[in-house]
């Protein structure tokens, strides 16, 4: 098995990383500071082909394999966390629901804009009484002639404050969820209620929707009335991917940092990095970031084949998701005061690192799917 970036994909890794290091890195304080979308760093990716990376060209896609879009995303979330945050949710998660199950008009119509980077998308699955339980939803849709109405509220939704296509999932029936596209500007009844103030992920808004009397046409609809339940957790098993990215970019700063301020730093009249107890501190957080690395491509590779990768998707995101916060952490212990200071960017790593834990499946909903799919 044999991971090697080839000569396309380190092509595409070191164009991206070069377009963090020049425009992302020297914003990102800014961004964690503001916490306003980067409106103009998302148009020159757009430019890039880094908003729609896994679709096909026809579609305005940069048609690239899943290694490559993982390696891009680590390197976005590397300069920043946020901006990780809404290209994944963008692409792995509205993007996917779009072109995996709508059909040939509705991916017309609505995904060349998104990997153009012209419309943002979003994913509206939890609310404040569902989240890992997604069976627990209330927003309903209720057909009406030739039209859904729906009402009920979102929670926790990663661009949904400015989302122009944001993939809505309902109940339509006392045990069906159905999937539906919503246009925030022309369908009247989208309320957003507001944007969390969150510890970290900064730059991307995460908001509360709520549905009053929404009318949507028939031709809203992806899939049958139904298939929601099953868009949803296929849609969340790839987008794990994407979180073990995101959760490797943020590692990577922490450890790079590290490096370069361990072998700044003196004390006792030489630099910290000669000290054994900072050596095994930067080895250690060094062999994670590549065990989650190899576990992210692995998952990949499965998934490009066509395998089953459901296992392999959580593992590499629970794995990913908590080195990066232990990897954060013991950047934060290198620093030491400084550390613990907005004066460095580890403080941030380690606020950001928190949240892959979280989204996209918790850890503890996560070691149950391995578990589950260990015992099969």
């Amino acid at each position: 098995m044999d991971f090697s970036p080839s000569a396309e994909q380190q092509q595409i890794r070191e164009m991206v990383a070069e377009f963090v290091d020049e425009e992302v890195k020297p914003r990102a304080a800014e961004i964690d500071e503001t916490d306003e979308v980067p409106w103009d760093l998302i148009e020159q990716m757009g430019e890039l082909g880094l908003m729609g990376m896994p679709f096909p060209e026809e579609y305005d896609g940069a048609g690239l394999d899943y290694h490559s879009y993982a390696l891009a995303l680590e390197e976005i979330a590397r300069g920043s966390g946020g901006l990780g945050t809404v290209v994944a949710a963008h692409t792995s998660l509205a993007g996917n629901v779009v072109y995996h199950y709508g059909d040939d008009d509705q991916v017309e119509a609505y995904l060349p804009a998104m990997n153009r980077g012209e419309d943002i998308g979003a994913f509206a699955l939890s609310e404040p009484g569902a989240g890992s339980d997604v069976p627990a939803m209330q927003t309903t849709a209720e057909k009406e002639g030739g039209e859904y109405v729906v009402n009920g509220g979102k929670l926790w939704i990663s661009n949904g404050s400015v989302a122009d296509t944001v993939t809505l999932f309902a109940k339509t029936g006392d045990e069906e969820i159905s999937t539906f596209v919503v246009r925030p500007e022309e369908d009247d009844g989208f309320i957003v209620e507001g944007t969390e103030d969150k510890l970290g992920d900064k730059g991307c808004p995460t908001a509360e929707l709520r549905f009053d009397d929404m009318r949507l046409p028939e031709s809203r609809l992806l899939g049958e009335e139904g298939d929601g339940f099953r868009h949803a957790l296929e849609t969340l098993n790839g987008g794990r991917i994407t979180i073990a990215a995101r959760s490797i970019g943020i590692a990577r700063a922490a450890l790079e940092d590290s490096l370069e301020y361990a072998q700044d730093r003196e004390q006792f009249d030489q630099p910290i990095s000669e000290f054994q107890a900072i050596q095994h501190k930067l080895a250690d957080m060094d062999t994670k970031v590549e065990s989650a690395r190899m576990l992210m491509h692995k998952a990949a590779d499965k998934k490009i084949r066509g395998e089953d990768y459901i296992k392999d998707a959580a593992q590499a995101k629970l794995y990913a998701s908590e080195i990066s916060r232990e990897v954060a952490n013991e950047a934060i212990q290198i620093h030491g005061g400084y550390g613990y200071t907005k004066d460095f960017d580890v403080e941030r790593y380690y606020r950001d690192a928190k949240l892959n834990e979280i989204y996209e499946g918790t850890s503890e909903i996560l070691r149950n799917t391995i578990a589950r799919r260990m015992m099969q």
